[in-house]
């Protein structure tokens, strides 16, 4: 009996990042996001592992990026302008964005 719990406990542990991955990258659609960024290739906007790159380090990255998709703005990517996406996009979905933008890896 406890062979088969312990296969089910380690596909569990497996496919949970998967999971995770795949609600992140379906909020970012619905949410309206992937119009102009993509996981590992720029469009209008940088690729988001290139943002959880730039911003690995940065201890203030998350407030920075939620003020930045809640006002938008321009100047860090490039000159095209990334409009503001509130009050369209809920703040607590704003956030789980951005925290699924920063745990990215290259």
């Amino acid at each position: 009996m406890k062979r088969p719990t312990a296969l089910l406990a380690i596909a569990t542990i497996t496919a949970a990042p998967l999971a995770l991955a795949d609600a992140g990258t379906d909020r970012l659609q619905k949410d309206g996001c992937t119009a102009c960024h993509s996981i590992d290739t720029k469009i209008v906007g940088p690729a988001y592992k290139d943002v959880a790159e730039k911003y690995r380090n940065d201890s203030g990255a998350q407030a920075k990026l939620i003020e930045k998709v809640k006002k938008g703005g321009s100047g860090v990517w490039g000159q095209i302008p990334m409009p503001p996406n509130s009050p369209q996009v809920s703040d607590a979905d704003i956030k789980a964005d951005v925290e699924y933008i920063l745990s990215l890896k290259k």
